[in-house]
């Protein structure tokens, strides 16, 4: 996705934008009212994260305002320390899709974002996820293979389900940890790759095309298109 991120807070910024980038997300950012609406209004985008607080603009939520009187559907997130009810409530009112106050986590950040995406892509409403041969019901929880059943663990279905929602992109390993295992820090384990490696045999042994696939010092990435360069396994 396109994402455009207004923040003035530069290390908030670059926050953002790094964990969008380390998604597989590209990310615009500015810090000005002025440049905010200019970009905003004059460009196209999938998503808009905002700050409501920005030098040159007496409420970030004019942008928003002024984007949906253009008829711009692009989704907007508002990230604000203004986390009072009324403000939030405003923040809605005024045209944003999501609210999310600060301080926050990444992880829930990104959650909200592939959400919007989700919400806002065509067949939005499917409740099966398909890559391949491969299919995961998000009714039944059952997931196939081919005419193959694989039964999973909850964490290997948790796992499965993430890198499925995120087909053809890098997944980082502390993207998993975070959306995952619920951790926001390092636990300095293999836990990732040993569940990594169980989620292998189960869903690419035996079967002519591999769809998990680990890139070196980066993460893995789900897909069954071809691969390139000598950091892909």
């Amino acid at each position: 996705m396109r994402c455009l991120v207004i923040e003035d807070e530069i290390d908030t910024s670059n926050y953002i934008c790094k964990g969008l980038r380390d998604a597989g997300h590209s990310a615009s950012a500015c810090a000005s009212g002025a440049e905010a609406k200019a970009l905003a209004l004059g460009s196209e985008w999938d998503i808009v994260i905002l700050d409501r607080m920005l030098p040159g603009v007496r409420d970030g939520l004019a942008i928003v305002e002024q984007m949906r009187a253009q008829g711009k559907t692009t989704p907007v997130i508002i990230v604000s320390a203004l986390n009072s009810i009324e403000a939030r409530v405003g923040g809605l009112r005024g045209g944003a899709d999501d609210y999310l106050s600060k301080p926050f986590a990444f992880s829930e950040l990104l959650a909200r974002v592939e959400a919007l995406q989700r919400r806002s892509a065509p067949g939005a409403d499917s409740a099966q996820l398909q890559v391949a041969d491969l299919k995961l019901d998000l009714r039944t929880l059952r997931v196939t293979r081919g005419n193959k059943v694989i039964a999973l663990q909850p964490r290997e279905y948790r796992l499965l389900e993430y890198l499925m929602r995120n087909v053809g992109q890098v997944v980082t390993r502390t993207m998993l940890l975070e959306s995952v295992w619920d951790y926001h820090f390092d636990p300095q384990t293999n836990v990732i790759d040993v569940q990594i490696s169980r989620l292998r045999a189960k869903v690419d042994k035996d079967f002519p095309v591999m769809l998990i696939h680990t890139l070196r010092g980066v993460g893995y990435r789900m897909g069954d298109g071809p691969e390139t360069g000598s950091a892909l396994e």
